[in-house]
Order: structure tokens, then sequence, then C-alpha cells
């Protein structure tokens, strides 16, 4: 992975937490200037134009995400499938919490605007989503294959998973819903659903 120059690290960090607070279209590469403590110039440098410079923030949320969840499988020792669940939808909303502006600018319309104009944008964004439905569906099948998960079709439970922790955190996002106030309740309800009680002891 390269790592960010000082620079354009800061210029990442201001913008995006400008980004998540006021907008894209809202901030100007002033305000993105002066809060980075970098020069227009620089930033125009780097990134050639604003529109750019989202793309940067959505590849470097990217790479967060895709490092993150690499992690997560490779440190953790989950006793069943079902568990490994668990162990992702607390991971996820931990992510989230780490990385709250970016996620807040992931979840901003304009994202999928240049998505659907941007194929770079769209392919960045695909591998995100495609990573956090990964992490549910790798661990449906081992609690399938386990037998602490009751068969029902991965991909798609994996999807409907997705959609619940994801819409949960999005709640949080738009300063809704205190997402962590629902998180035992989002634990037990996926437990109850996916939880082969034929099997358990």
């Amino acid at each position: 992975m390269t790592r960010l120059t000082s620079k354009k690290a800061s210029i990442l960090e201001s913008a995006a937490i400008l980004f998540a607070q006021k907008g894209f279209k809202e901030t100007s590469m002033s305000e993105v200037s002066k809060s980075s403590g970098v020069a227009k110039g620089t930033i125009f440098y780097h990134f050639k134009s604003k529109e750019g410079l989202l793309l940067a923030i959505l590849e470097d949320l990217k790479t967060k995400v895709l490092d993150a969840f690499d992690s997560f499988y490779q440190d953790q020792d989950f006793p069943s499938g079902l568990a490994m669940v668990e162990g992702a939808i607390a991971f996820y909303m931990n992510l989230f919490t780490q990385l709250e502006d970016r996620f807040l600018v992931l979840h901003r319309h304009v994202s999928y605007e240049l998505a659907f104009a941007n194929s770079t944008c769209r392919k960045y964004m695909e591998a995100m989503y495609d990573c956090f439905v990964d992490i549910f569906e790798r661990a449906i099948r081992q609690g399938q294959a386990d037998g602490s998960i009751i068969q029902l079709p991965p991909k798609k439970t994996a999807l409907i998973l997705h959609t619940m922790v994801d819409g949960l955190v999005r709640l949080d996002t738009y300063q809704l819903y205190e997402a962590s106030c629902l998180y035992e309740e989002l634990q037990e309800l996926c437990r109850r659903m996916l939880a082969n009680t034929a099997s358990a002891e």
C-alpha cells in the first residue's frame, strides 16, 4: 500500500471532515486549504480537481476498509460461524466509530452520483460493499458447515445482514438515533434469525 505524504494526508483528513459536515458541494477548496494548512495550488497539484479529491477520499476509505477486514480474519479465532457473525457486526460498528467522517462521505448522495458517472469511483465503491457483504457471507458459510447456522442462501442472507447493520449505522450517521443503543438488540435479533437451534446442545 502506498503511504500518503503528510501534506496529502492532511488534505484528505481536512476535506473528509468538511465534506462530511458541510457536504461536498457546499465546501469550497479555499476552506479545505485553510483547514489543512496547505496552499490551494498544492491541493490542485495533488488532486487536480475537487472531484479528484472526493475520489481520493473514497480510495483511502476503500484501502482502510480492506486492510481492516483482512486483519479481522487473521486476528480472530471464532468457535463457530454464528460467533463470527456476531464478531463481524461488532467489528463493523467499531470501524464506523473509527472512521465516522469517512463513512459519512461514503453515505452522502454525491458519492453515488460520482460512482454512476465515474468508473474508478464505482470500482472503489463496489470493492467496499463487496468486502462488507463478504465478511457476513464467509461467516454464514462457516456456520452452515459447523452446524451453528440454519441453511439459508448465504449471499442473500449476507446482503440482508449488511443492510440491517449499515442501516443502523446510517441512523447514527444522520444523527437520527445513536447506533450503540440498539447494538445488543441487533446482536440478539441476528442470533435468533440465524441460530440452528436443532443442533444446539
